[in-house]
């Protein structure tokens, strides 16, 4: 049957249903990308607790594409959520989603719901390159097409914080305070969108970056739960239960929030739902960008240019498995020592689960969905932790060997010969940087060692860390992955 909610009272009892009415929850939360993660991961958190609190229903907005806004509309704003685990699938129909728009559709009914006084909380997800800044520095791109745009348009706003700052214009207005919820992986995920909010909003009105300093929150917090992209298996798989379901969504059945409490103007009782509040999110965070991120980054590199197509292909295989052992026995000592005795944070747990978690049969998380957009992710998922161990005196032979699995990939070949269509708001630098090295390695690495919203104005110029990336990337690039690290001693014993 075609999902909605006349359908709800009817739905297969295998299928989870909500424990309230949908069309009776308010909006309190305006989330900023509506992608599979958000309807994976926040609003799962905030369906389990509405029948308690309805006040804190969901606003979903996409930026740019109507695709997901329109099936949510056409099914009453419900999807399923498949849980997938290696002994079957969970199904459960989410209805923490009140309404869907499409900020590309116009900005009318975006800026009305943030200055609703109703709306209380701000959250996004847009993934890394969404915020138009250097990786490396953190600090505002003023460069990027997107805040160019914005600030000669700003009614029509183009990047995610244009949005976020047309709507706190608005709500000025009425004075009401607000927080601002950032979910996605950024280093001090709060403390950076502040950061960037700020440095816009004085670029484009200062009275606006004042009133944000005073009125506005941002905690910082820790999201973890693997989400692939929406396929036709999750569209099968919804109909095995009976369900027509336009925008279905697979996960994993493993998810953790750690969120700072600050909030400004009420939130939702998440914790009830599993959610952490913590002072300090910064060991949590730091432990999942590097051991998670940082091995799933590794994997998915290595792992397409040696033909997995999938994280679990590649962490079943003896060799790269191995990399991912040794990876983390580089960044482990990396990680703050308070984590040793957080409750819920140890490291060594944290290590064991991952490796289960990658290896799931039943989740299809593709390597190359993960190998999008590297050079907004390694800075913080293994750069940061390299110049901690240089400074230490520490080597990085395992880091430097994902590095130049980057660099083999954003050069466009596979070990096979197969073109790979680069995904990264840096693509055309690369491709210019690989034609003029012409097949030659070192000038590949050269090339792409120099670009500084990368890899910063000093690791280039470590001879440790530069010697280490081109050694692997010679070895790579003539013998590809599986003989590189079959060859090498400490990979090769699988």
């Amino acid at each position: 049957m075609k999902l909605d909610r006349h359908a709800l009272a009817a739905v297969d009892r295998r299928v989870n249903r909500p424990d309230y009415d949908p069309a009776s929850i308010g909006c309190g939360i305006v989330h900023l990308g509506l992608g599979s993660f958000h309807r994976a991961h926040q609003a799962v958190y905030t369906d389990a607790v509405l029948v308690r609190d309805p006040a804190w229903g969901i606003c979903g907005v996409s930026l740019r594409s109507r695709g997901v806004v329109d099936a949510l509309v056409r099914q009453d704003h419900l999807y399923t959520l498949l849980v997938r685990a290696p002994q079957g699938i969970e199904p459960r129909i989410i209805g923490s989603l009140r309404e869907a728009l499409c900020a590309a559709d116009g900005m009318h009914a975006v800026v009305a719901r943030l200055a609703a006084p109703a709306t209380r909380i701000v959250s996004l997800t847009v993934t890394e390159k969404g915020y138009c800044h250097h990786p490396a520095s953190g600090r505002l791109d003023r460069a990027h097409p997107d805040i160019l745009h914005d600030l000669g348009n700003r009614d029509a706003p183009a990047s995610a914080l244009g949005v976020l700052l047309f709507g706190l214009a608005a709500r000025m207005a009425g004075g009401a305070p607000l927080t601002v919820l950032c979910c996605d992986n950024l280093p001090h995920n709060g403390a950076t969108v502040r950061a960037l909010a700020l440095e816009l909003a004085a670029l484009m009105n200062p009275r606006l970056a004042r009133w944000i300093e005073a009125e506005v929150s941002f905690p910082s917090c820790m999201v973890d739960r693997i989400v692939p992209s929406s396929s036709a298996d999750d569209h099968d798989a919804a109909r095995r239960f009976g369900l027509e379901d336009d925008a279905p969504v697979g996960t994993e059945p493993f998810m953790q929030w750690v969120i700072e409490d600050k909030f400004t103007a009420g939130r939702p009782a998440w914790q009830d739902a599993g959610a952490q509040f913590v002072a300090d999110v910064a060991p949590f965070e730091l432990m999942k960008l590097r051991m998670l991120n940082g091995a799933h980054s590794t994997m998915a590199y290595l792992g397409y240019l040696a033909g997995h197509a999938t994280i679990c292909a590649a962490s079943s295989d003896p060799l790269i498995a191995r990399v991912v052992e040794c990876l983390w026995d580089e960044l482990a000592p990396t990680l703050p020592a308070a984590l040793l005795t957080t409750p819920g944070s140890d490291p060594t747990a944290y290590r064991r689960a991952l490796m289960a978690r990658f290896r799931n049969p039943a989740l299809a998380h593709r390597t190359w969905q993960i190998a999008m957009d590297g050079s907004q992710k390694l800075p913080q998922r293994l750069l940061g932790a390299a110049r901690e161990r240089l400074a230490r005196r520490q080597g990085v032979d395992t880091i430097a060997l994902a590095v130049a699995g980057w660099m083999r990939y954003v050069a466009g070949s596979d070990d096979q010969g197969g073109t790979i269509e680069v995904r990264d708001p840096l693509a055309d630098s690369f491709s210019k940087i690989a034609r003029a090295a012409a097949g030659d390695s070192q000038a590949l690495g050269r090339g792409l060692l120099g670009l500084s919203a990368v890899f910063g104005d000093d690791l280039a110029h470590d001879p440790r860390f530069r010697e280490a990336v081109q050694g692997w990337l010679t070895k790579l690039a003539a013998n590809g992955v599986r003989a590189t690290l079959a060859g090498a001693a400490q990979f090769g014993r699988g």
